[in-house]
């Protein structure tokens, strides 16, 4: 991967990842309004915190030389 593909997926990746914390701060919201009695909200932030984990990992690997690109 030539350093253009990396830094255009090096935005991508860190879109995706604002896009994710939003989300899970959002659900996290939900989850205390609702005293942590929904199921279905735990899963998503379960999931969402996962996607979060492989997004961090995927922008850590594009920098092999700690280069900070």
């Amino acid at each position: 991967m030539n350093d253009d593909e990396k830094g255009k997926e090096f935005l991508k990746l860190i879109d995706e990842q604002n896009t994710l914390q939003w989300n899970i701060v959002a659900k996290l919201s939900s989850l205390i309004k609702s005293e942590w009695n929904s199921p279905e909200l735990k899963t998503e932030v379960e999931n969402l915190v996962k996607d979060h984990y492989k997004i961090t990992k995927d922008l850590n690997s594009l920098d092999n030389n700690d280069s900070i690109l």
